[in-house]
């Protein structure tokens, strides 16, 4: 969705709220995560309307609505590792779980 399908969507007064407050909560995050040598790769905020008033709903920067990667990426060009579920959605389509219970035994390999 483009920052104009938006406007046209939700209205220009709250499309600005939106875009606000996402920044208030993604830049201090970024830094706590930089701190960390850690980069958000990609984060989701749901926002929803009721009564009128804009409402920031739903879990934040948890590693089920995010990706967490390390900064200094040793393998370039590959896909970089995250800290995230993403590793248990590429075992599950490794193995090809065709989605039905019983889900597959997962063992993470130990370190």
């Amino acid at each position: 969705m483009t920052l104009e399908d938006m406007k046209k969507c939700i209205g220009e007064e709250h499309a600005r709220e939106v875009i606000d407050i996402s920044l208030r909560v993604y830049r201090p995050a970024s830094e706590i995560t930089a701190g960390a040598g850690m980069v958000i790769g990609d984060t989701k905020m749901e926002f929803g309307i009721r009564n009128g008033r804009l409402l920031l709903i739903d879990e934040l920067l948890t590693p089920d609505s995010s990706r967490f990667r390390l900064k200094k990426d040793p393998d370039a060009g590959k896909r970089p590792e995250s800290f995230d579920k993403q590793y248990l959605r590429d075992y599950l389509t490794a193995v090809r779980w065709n989605k039905e219970p019983p889900a597959p035994l997962f063992c993470p390999p130990m370190s």
